[in-house]
C-alpha cells in the first residue's frame, strides 16, 4: 500500500484509498453484508452500571479499522487513475487486506477483532455480539463494547483494563480518548450526582436540516385531539425524506422517551405520507419539554 501511495504521489497527504464497493454484485462478488452495530439497550445498561456502581467509562478510537484485517475471498480492484498512467496495458490489484468501501470489510474487521478479544480470555455475549466480558480471579469485571471503530471500556478491574489497553495497542493502532464524552451521537456528562446523557448536537443538526432552527416551541409534541389517518386526499410528500426523518426521531427517542408515543404515531404512515403527517412530525421537532 505504501508503494502504491508513493507511485500516485499521495504519500504524506491525509488521504484514504477507497474501493468502489457499490459496483460489487450480490452473489458474484459477495454473498452477504454485515453491520457492526451495538444495541442501544446494551449502552444503556453500561451507563447505568457506571452511574450506580461508580465504574469508570473509557473510550478508544481505532485508527483505520478496516485496514487491519485480511480478506478470505479473492477480490480484485481496478488500478487508481493516477497510477494507471504509469503502467502499460490493463492491470488490476489483488487485495490481500480489506479496504474501506468493500462489502467484505466490516465482517473481516470484526472477525479479526473478535479473535483478538477471545484470545485475551474475554467471553462474547450471545445477546449482543459487540459486547465482550472478562472476569478476573479476584472478582473484578472488565466490559468492552465496539461499534465499527469506536470502543468503550467499563469495569471495576483497573489491572484488567490496563492489560486490555496494552493488548489493543499491541494488536492495533488505537487512540485513548479518555473518559467517555460522546458516543453514537449521544453526549455523556459526568458529575457527582451521576451521568447525564443528551443528544443536543443531534437535535440542532436535525433542526438545521429541516429548516426549523429558531422555530417557536410548542408545549405538546402532538395535538391532543389529533385524528391522523391515511392520506387518501391532499398533498403528498417525498416518502424517502419522510422515512429518513422518522428514523432520526426514533433514534432521538433513546434519550427522549417523552416523544416515543408520538414518534410511533407518525411512523405508522411511512408507506404513504401526506402533508398532514409531515406537519405532525414537524410539531414533534417544535416540542420543548
Amino acid at each position: 500500500m505504501v508503494d502504491l501511495l508513493k507511485e500516485i504521489g499521495l504519500l504524506g497527504y491525509k488521504a484514504r484509498l477507497v474501493a468502489k464497493g457499490y459496483t460489487q454484485v450480490y452473489g458474484v462478488d459477495y454473498l452477504d453484508t454485515f453491520a457492526l452495530v451495538v444495541k442501544l439497550n446494551t449502552v444503556r445498561v453500561l451507563l447505568s452500571l457506571a452511574a450506580n456502581l461508580g465504574w469508570p467509562l473509557h473510550q478508544f478510537d481505532m485508527k483505520n479499522a478496516f485496514l487491519h484485517d485480511n480478506l478470505e475471498e479473492e477480490v480484485y480492484m481496478e488500478i487508481p487513475p493516477s497510477y494507471e498512467r504509469a503502467t502499460q496495458g490493463p492491470v488490476v490489484c489483488k487485495l490481500k487486506k480489506a479496504l474501506y468501501g468493500l462489502k467484505q470489510s466490516p465482517r473481516a474487521w470484526f472477525g479479526r477483532f473478535t479473535s483478538v478479544m477471545l484470545g485475551m480470555g474475554y467471553r462474547q455475549s450471545q445477546g449482543d455480539h459487540t459486547l465482550f466480558i472478562q472476569h478476573s480471579a479476584t472478582g473484578g469485571v472488565t466490559v468492552l463494547i465496539v461499534y465499527v471503530d469506536d470502543i468503550v471500556v467499563i469495569g471495576n478491574d483497573k489491572e484488567g483494563m490496563a492489560q486490555l489497553k496494552e493488548c489493543l495497542l499491541k494488536e492495533f493502532e488505537i487512540k485513548d480518548l479518555g473518559r467517555l464524552k460522546y458516543f453514537l451521537g449521544i453526549e455523556v456528562a459526568h458529575s457527582k450526582e451521576g451521568i447525564f446523557i443528551s443528544q443536543q448536537k443531534y437535535v440542532v443538526d436535525l433542526l438545521k436540516e429541516t429548516g426549523l432552527l429558531g422555530c417557536k416551541a410548542s408545549n405538546t409534541p402532538i395535538d391532543p385531539n389529533h385524528k391522523l389517518g391515511e392520506a387518501l386526499e391532499g398533498d403528498k410528500v417525498d416518502k424517502g425524506v419522510y422515512q429518513r426523518l422518522v428514523g432520526k426521531l426514533i433514534y432521538l427517542a433513546h434519550t427522549r422517551p417523552d416523544i416515543a408515543y408520538v414518534v410511533g404515531v407518525v411512523s405508522q404512515f411511512m408507506h404513504n405520507p401526506g402533508e398532514v403527517h409531515l406537519q405532525a412530525m414537524y410539531r414533534i421537532l417544535h416540542y420543548k419539554k
